[in-house]
């Protein structure tokens, strides 16, 4: 497959945007948050400028309110504030390059100071997190040496090994989360929750990628070039080679190679509910009332 022509994978100009912030002496932005930053906006709808995303409130509180939280987890000595510096530097590029005023430079500022701040605390709030962030977190936790493949398995298949109350007191234990009820706060709702927005989360990445791959491809159909096999008729393998990229993406902002293994090998400690289980669960704890199907009197248009 030649997923170059696929051109499935963004292309942030992080490089670029680091070289700028270097020349006009402002204060020096960690590399990783500001791809993520980058990538996430690419695979929105911001509209780009010669490579490099624009912000406005709705996408910046998009961002880092609503979205980010979904794939990042930031590693051992990493600033989640890096996150807000990163989109505040996007602001003055964007005021460098004439496309604000400073008005508008200001009041974007202070939205990114402030929902940045409130990123910060989001990632601390177990019922937001995804399997991989959560995984990321036990693992730097325990020390384990993240860029060791078989280090990783070796921690996961000890995970696995362990009775219930055993993992749920190591949940509780991870000291960079909020952790008010301690084990008992580990409830099968908020497990079920992570497995929701875990879902939910590489689900609408591979939707994005999808999106953007057949933005870059229509100019073939308008110079009249044909599609890329995969288009043309293996549709299966363009959706692995979508799954397989936000895979990737996904281990880039948590541990590379993790969410793979939660995904396939490891998928028993990673469960991703459907809607039936969710339904379940719902009516179990009597969070909705069922109508009295005995008063119905089988009219459906009554």
């Amino acid at each position: 497959m030649d997923t170059e022509d696929l051109r499935l994978a963004p292309r942030p100009h992080t490089a670029e945007l680091l070289r700028w912030a270097e020349e006009q002496g402002l204060e020096p932005v960690p590399e990783g948050p500001l791809n993520a930053v980058l990538t996430l906006l690419e695979l929105g709808d911001a509209k780009v400028y010669e490579g490099v995303p624009e912000l406005t409130s709705p996408l910046l509180q998009e961002l880092l309110y609503e979205r980010i939280h979904l794939y990042v987890q930031p590693g051992p000595g990493q600033d989640p504030l890096a996150y807000g510096a990163a989109v505040r530097l996007l602001i003055d590029h964007q005021r460098a390059a004439k496309r604000l005023n400073a008005k508008r430079q200001q009041r974007l500022h202070e939205e990114a100071q402030w929902q940045g701040e409130l990123l910060a605390d989001l990632l601390r709030r177990p019922h937001l997190l995804t399997w991989p962030r959560l995984y990321a977190l036990l693992l730097w936790q325990h020390g384990v040496d993240t860029a060791d493949p078989a280090a990783v398995r070796a921690f996961l298949d000890g995970y696995r090994a362990l009775a219930e109350p055993e993992r749920l007191a190591l949940l509780a234990g991870l000291d960079r989360l909020d952790q008010p009820e301690g084990a008992a706060g580990w409830t099968e709702g908020v497990l079920l929750a992570i497995g929701m927005a875990t879902d939910g989360g590489r689900l609408l990445v591979e939707n994005r990628l999808m999106q953007r791959s057949y933005r870059n491809l229509a100019g073939l159909n308008a110079l009249g070039l044909p599609m890329p096999e995969e288009l043309a008729g293996d549709y299966p393998a363009f959706e692995a080679a979508v799954q397989a990229e936000a895979l990737r993406l996904l281990g880039e902002w948590t541990v590379p190679g993790l969410p793979e293994l939660l995904l396939t090998e490891y998928r028993d400690l990673a469960p991703e509910p459907d809607g039936d289980q969710v339904d379940q669960y719902v009516i179990d704890r009597g969070l909705v009332e069922l109508p009295d199907l005995a008063e119905w009197d089988g009219d459906a248009t009554a």
